[in-house]
């Protein structure tokens, strides 16, 4: 199966060499779980798009450091390319940035949160009886990088997950589209590490103090390993 990347952006170039970027850590976890795929690699920022939208057998969307309101042309035609893959229907992932663009090609709104940032380690509440989700999962807890979320939902999306602080934190349009405003493919050195970078930067001190924490804390761990079988499931249309 090929999996087709839609890159929207790249990690920080002081943690690149150490990290590598977003694509490439969603392939490790991929790998780490044992999901063997091949890959396309589009960088979308830089005009490098698919020639159509059955050229992959499903697409990721990775996160961004941009916003989904910049509107620059890469960012419409990409919407307009989420449109298209769901009109054939074939399957996509939306992690962060990937997430909101999905839910505003549909209609719904994403815009900066008015309780300010989302960062380290955040537990969601699972919604009903997700199809891809074969285990007996509640929960879960993944790495959160986020100060823009989805505020309106489409009316095409149905939620599988949610917290008090994002509540759109997953979403499912139809049996194709699943979407997670959180990273499942950042690890704990790597949130932390971006956690520092930003503090008093883009970060409130406080808010990244507070998230630090969440990763200093005996016993800290993410389920990334779960939620990337959850994707990989969904992805191929594994029955569950």
């Amino acid at each position: 199966m090929i999996i087709g990347i839609l890159a929207t952006g790249i990690t920080p170039d002081e943690l690149i060499d150490q990290h590598g970027s977003y694509a490439e850590m969603l392939m490790r976890l991929f790998d780490h779980a044992q999901h063997q795929f091949d890959y396309e690699l589009f960088d979308v920022r830089d005009g490098i798009f698919p020639q159509d939208a059955v050229q992959c057998d499903g697409w990721i969307i990775t996160g961004s450091k941009f916003n989904v309101d910049d509107n620059y042309d890469w960012i419409i035609k990409l919407k307009q390319l989420i449109v298209e893959i769901d009109a054939v229907g074939n399957p996509i992932v939306g992690i962060c940035f990937g997430h909101q663009i999905i839910a505003e090609a549909f209609g719904g709104r994403a815009k900066a949160f008015e309780g300010g940032w989302g960062v380290g380690l955040h537990r969601y509440n699972i919604v009903g009886a997700p199809r891809f989700i074969a285990d007996a999962s509640e929960s879960f807890t993944i790495s959160a990088m986020h100060r823009y979320q989805v505020t309106e939902k489409p009316e095409n999306a149905s939620v599988f997950a949610t917290s008090d602080f994002c509540e759109y934190a997953g979403l499912i349009y139809g049996n194709n589209i699943l979407t997670l405003q959180a990273h499942p493919e950042f690890n704990l050195q790597y949130e932390e590490a971006l956690v520092n970078m930003r503090k008093g930067i883009t970060i409130p001190e406080d808010t990244a103090d507070a998230a630090l924490a969440t990763l200093y804390q005996d016993g800290a761990a993410t389920d990334s390993v779960a939620v990337a079988h959850w994707l990989a499931d969904f992805l191929t249309r594994k029955p569950v």
